[in-house]
């Protein structure tokens, strides 16, 4: 009886969010910068929806987040008849990133037709002027990576650039995108890495360039379409290897250089990231990192930096899935004096218990996606989305004032993460149910001794205003 009160109560607001469940962990601040976890989606806090989505597959291989919305790029999901063809459809799925609430599909077409190559959309991102892009992966018989952009009304397909391998043609997985892929607000650098089913790997880099105002591309090294790198870290690496990912970073110091992408990292199965630039030279590496900041196990790719209040940070992957006891979860760390990796200061491992320790086949990949934004006081915010492909995803919020301030939890904030909505109904019901740990200090909203079914009453009677 009360399971069905309690359910009966929440259809009244579940709406307004798919799940809006947060993973239940405090972290703790860290130089006054605070970080709150937003909700979570994934086969630790919500495991029924989590596995009955079309984003727990092996084909959900990446994902992105741009002005406030979240891409999951899924290949061969729809089924779809076109004349005597039956056809695989790669499809879009979208989500609220304010709530994790779905948004509508986008089924993908090319030319008009179901787009369903196979492992069409393995790579998705977004360049700097909000240019959704899929990539998909390529084979040792391919000898050019195709980059389209994607129409967020329609799901149609754009070609922007055949990426040409020259004459060295490997398998390529995930890629990376700097600046304008139009050319008209800025010039575009697009990067991938030769990849491989086994160590040692290869050493090939394969970049394109286009510039401000141009239309036609350029190989990316002084008009070479790729390199072979020499130079490894650990030294005794001859290649690449499984699933590398490249993240290109964003020059802040010189306007001109802002998209030049001159600098990178490479992270690839069985290493830490390592820092490049244009010239295949690597500029630092983890060798001088305290413990506490490498990687507990290095099977995951993935990392991103980003600024926040006048300090440098970077983000990337704890662990893959059940190496040590970890779960997909990702570090946050900030970064030392000359933004050198050997100071590298650890504030939290996101999540603090888990996403999922279920294995994602061997994809290596772990997204990470950052956007910032500015509070009511002119405060910086950075919204960090993380993404782990077939185990989970998840919103954080990281700034001085995320979260609330002072020591008293605001009434309703069951979930403590500043605001009382109906995310915060969610959590109770949950916590009364046994989903997630409780907290008595504000799962007892009405301050009676107990938490049970009249807490919910009076959660939702503050959410609506009547008391």
């Amino acid at each position: 009886m009360k399971k069905k009160l309690l359910f009966s109560m929440l259809a009244l607001v579940a709406s307004a969010s798919a799940w809006a469940i947060t993973d239940n962990q405090v972290y703790e601040p860290v130089n006054d910068i605070k970080c709150v976890n937003k909700w979570i989606y994934d086969r630790v806090h919500t495991p029924e929806a989590y596995t009955a989505d079309a984003i727990c597959s092996q084909r959900a291989r990446t994902a992105v987040m741009d002005e406030g919305v979240i891409y999951v790029s899924r290949s061969e999901e729809k089924l779809v008849v076109v004349g005597n063809d039956s056809l695989m459809q790669s499809v879009i799925h979208r989500f609220n990133a304010s709530d994790g609430s779905a948004l509508p599909d986008l089924p993908l077409t090319l030319d008009g037709a179901p787009y369903a190559r196979f492992l069409g959309v393995a790579s998705i991102g977004v360049d700097n002027f909000h240019h959704i892009w899929v990539a998909p992966m390529t084979s040792t018989a391919q000898n050019e990576v195709p980059v389209y952009m994607v129409d967020t009304e329609t799901g149609e397909l754009t070609l922007v650039v055949e990426m040409d391998k020259g004459g060295d043609i490997q398998r390529t997985d995930y890629l990376d995108v700097i600046g304008d892929l139009t050319g008209e607000e800025a010039e575009c650098n697009i990067m991938t890495i030769a990849g491989s089913s086994a160590e040692p790997g290869f050493p090939t880099v394969y970049r394109m360039h286009l510039s401000q105002g141009e239309t036609e591309w350029e190989g990316g090294f002084d008009g070479d379409t790729h390199v072979d790198f020499v130079d490894f870290y650990p030294e005794t690496a001859t290649g690449f290897s499984l699933g590398p990912v490249v993240k290109m970073l964003q020059n802040y110091e010189d306007e001109e250089m802002r998209y030049a992408g001159e600098y990178f990292y490479i992270d690839c199965f069985g290493r830490d990231p390592v820092l490049y630039d244009v010239t295949g030279t690597i500029i630092d590496t983890f060798e001088e990192a305290s413990d506490d900041v490498k990687q507990t196990d290095k099977g995951a790719n993935g990392v991103v930096e980003f600024q926040l209040e006048g300090r440098n940070f970077m983000a990337y992957p704890k662990a893959q899935y059940d190496k040590n006891g970890n779960g997909c979860q990702i570090y946050v760390c900030e970064l030392g004096e000359g933004m050198s990796l050997a100071g590298l200061t650890k504030y939290w491992q996101l999540p603090a218990d888990s996403v999922g320790k279920m294995s994602d086949s061997g994809l290596r990949v772990h997204c990470i996606s950052i956007e910032k934004s500015v509070d009511d006081e002119g405060n910086e915010v950075v919204t960090l989305f993380t993404f782990k492909a077939y185990n989970g995803m998840g919103i954080y919020e990281i700034g001085k004032n995320v979260g609330g301030g002072g020591e008293e939890p605001l009434k309703g904030d069951v979930n403590r993460d500043g605001k009382v909505n109906v995310s915060d109904v969610t959590a109770l019901v949950n916590m009364i149910l046994g989903v997630i740990p409780k907290d008595e200090e504000t799962a007892d909203v009405n301050k009676d001794g107990k938490v049970n079914v009249s807490d919910v009453t009076a959660l939702i009677n503050i959410i609506l205003g009547v008391v």
